[in-house]
């Protein structure tokens, strides 16, 4: 399963790509969520699940598989536009507050039902007193943004080891990028942005951290905090050591995997992951940085990657440490073990899920448990068991 390209893309060689004695079995039976395209823990303490309907309705819950039904939190399907001819809009990103416990602020990021292809990241509130309860009227808009198209919207938010909201943008939909986003600091489409939503700059209901490494610099948005991205469809930070994984999905071969640093071009539309799209665009491949993993599109593999978590519960002994991914459209899982100090990707094994249905997202509870849901039977959430599955 080697597709190594001499110096044109990332070697497997040496790569335990084996299966791996861990199964998948059904979490909350009793619960189906239309499309559950976001769940996530509070971080208040209470172990307490949050799963999003990318149609729009926010659900919560207590982490316990004799829940028979998910209390409402809050109900934005009238501010969300969600079309099944146009899947890839809707509510995509959500993320609470390092400090919900005391201050009840959530962020969501949505398609608007008011504009047509108008991207939303906005805050809300919880009800003074009832942190399971939402409130549609307290909402602030953060940042609109303007989609030329209705595909590749990204969505992902998710908070950093620094405090910071951070946010994964597609670059505008269509196909190969035909407004070349991707290299072009002068948007915001093609990046990953960080903003900080503890403070406000004037005109604005966020600050840009000056730290930013395009802050001053001209024709480029400060908000940039990496960039070179085709469609992010799931990031997130490693809570153990901080290494920010980033899930980009690809073009016409190759999917791909990437640790993500501050500044840093990750080479789409002049590269496919490790591989030439447009060479000519930005003066090559010099600057850019590979990822850490790629596969390539067939039947063995798939079309279209899920990002997931590196798994840091306890309930799993054996998946301690391993990146936990998915294809959409094969429904194959693996789990990927990445050494931080080599740089190097050491193992890269299946998962046994024979049900193989889409995987539209991962998340993780406040105990480093790692869950996924699908898109197929009415939406459904799974976890993961050690051991083989049973006969």
């Amino acid at each position: 399963m080697e597709w190594a390209i001499g110096g044109d893309g990332v070697s497997t060689e040496g790569v335990d790509q084996s299966r791996i004695a861990v199964h998948v079995e059904r979490a909350f039976p009793k619960i189906k969520i239309d499309r559950p395209v976001l769940v996530m823990h509070r971080g208040d303490g209470t172990n307490r699940l949050v799963v999003a309907s990318q149609l729009g309705a926010i659900y919560s819950m207590a982490n316990d598989d004799a829940v028979e039904s998910p209390d409402l939190m809050i109900d934005l399907t009238p501010k969300v536009a969600y079309d099944d001819k146009k899947n890839e809009e809707g509510l995509l990103g959500l993320a609470f507050h390092p400090k919900f416990k005391e201050n009840g602020q959530f962020f969501v990021y949505y398609t608007s039902s008011k504009e047509p292809q108008l991207s939303v990241i906005s805050r809300f509130s919880t009800e003074k007193g009832n942190p399971n309860k939402g409130d549609p009227s307290s909402e602030e808009v953060l940042l609109t943004i303007k989609q030329p198209y209705w595909n590749h919207n990204g969505g992902t938010l998710v908070f950093g080891p620094d405090g910071y909201l951070y946010i994964g943008m597609g670059d505008g939909g269509l196909g190969g990028d035909p407004l070349l986003s991707g290299q072009d600091l002068s948007t915001l489409l093609g990046k990953i942005l960080r903003i900080d939503v503890d403070k406000k700059d004037p005109g604005m209901n966020y600050s840009i951290p000056k730290g930013n490494p395009f802050v001053g610099k001209a024709n480029a948005k400060g908000e940039i905090y990496a960039y070179g991205f085709r469609n992010i469809w799931r990031m997130s930070f490693d809570r153990k050591n901080g290494d920010f994984l980033v899930a980009d999905v690809g073009q016409d071969l190759w999917e791909e995997i990437n640790v993500v640093t501050q500044g840093g071009n990750y080479g789409w539309s002049a590269r496919e992951a490790a591989h030439p799209f447009r060479p000519k665009q930005s003066g090559g491949n010099a600057t850019m940085i590979d990822p850490i993993w790629e596969y390539p599109h067939n039947e063995k593999w798939g079309k279209s990657i899920t990002g997931g978590n590196v798994y840091r519960g306890t309930k799993v002994p054996l998946l301690q440490g391993y990146y936990l991914y998915a294809d959409y459209v094969s429904g194959k899982q693996w789990a990927l073990k990445y050494d931080p100090k080599t740089k190097k990707v050491l193992e890269n094994r299946v998962i046994d899920w024979p049900s193989s249905l889409p995987v539209v997202t991962f998340g993780e509870d406040e105990k480093g448990e790692v869950l996924f849901g699908t898109v197929t039977s009415g939406g459904m959430l799974y976890r993961y068991v050690e051991g083989d599955a049973a006969k």
